[in-house]
């Protein structure tokens, strides 16, 4: 047998709360799923001695895994309840998460699952998406732009486009708004894209890839990976536009 990880903590029973101090997974066995079953587990255990809260400080590594294991950065529970019973840790951030007493954390993967057969069992009769349209063939596909103005003949064309109407969309939306529309558009995609970065930034398994490798440290890096990128390099090429 292999021990692959553990979490240790602290239960303080009178104040139904349990602080965990140790949680880690074995560098050959994580992006496994592992780090969640032990921590469902914990929960799932918790929720049997009458843990009402788990708190921790989590490392600016640790953050984005207990943010997906449902801690929050916001603590909800009373502060008179842990206050003098955990240790503060410099550079750590406090994380807590609520465990409620009639959820077997263990099946969450299960009861995720039956949800969303159900929910897609429900939406696919209303759905149009298994629809095929035929590709379109270039000599045949001659739309009527008898009644279109001409500057807005090509979106004429594009809503001709098998599909594109079924799908809600409508001349309006096609027929380009100018330059200042277009600025908007821009602005709006850069913030998409920088959250998306963001989102990225804050999962667990991402910290591989958050910052540029160091070729001191992995000397032939560059002779193997001719274009190298990184999370924090992509943000910056967002910001600036490039």
């Amino acid at each position: 047998d292999e021990i692959i990880g553990g979490i240790c903590y602290r239960h303080f029973a009178e104040m139904r709360f349990a602080e965990i101090a140790f949680c880690a997974v074995n560098a050959n066995h994580q992006v496994k799923g592992y780090g969640t079953k032990l921590m469902n587990l914990l929960k799932k255990t918790g929720a049997q001695k009458g843990i009402e809260y788990f708190i921790t400080y989590a490392d600016n590594y640790a953050i984005g895994y207990f943010k997906k294991q449902g801690f929050s950065k916001s603590i909800q529970m009373p502060r008179g309840r842990y206050f003098g019973y955990i240790k503060d840790y410099d550079g750590g951030t406090p994380m807590e998460c609520y465990v409620h007493p009639s959820i077997d954390f263990t099946r969450i993967p299960e009861m995720l699952q039956k949800q969303r057969d159900f929910l897609l069992s429900r939406i696919k009769p209303l759905a149009a998406s298994r629809q095929v349209y035929p590709p379109l063939q270039p000599e045949q596909f001659q739309p009527s732009l008898e009644s279109v103005p001409r500057a807005h003949h090509s979106a004429a064309r594009a809503l001709a486009v098998p599909g594109v109407a079924e799908a809600g969309w409508t001349l309006q939306d096609l027929i380009p708004t100018g330059q200042a529309k277009e600025a908007d558009r821009r602005s709006a995609l850069k913030s998409d894209m920088l959250a998306i970065v963001r989102k990225i930034q804050e999962q667990q398994f991402s910290w591989p890839f958050r910052e540029p490798v160091d070729a001191k440290e992995v000397p032939d890096y560059f002779q193997v990976i001719k274009n190298p990128i990184d999370l924090s390099t992509m943000e910056k090429k967002v910001r600036a536009d490039s």
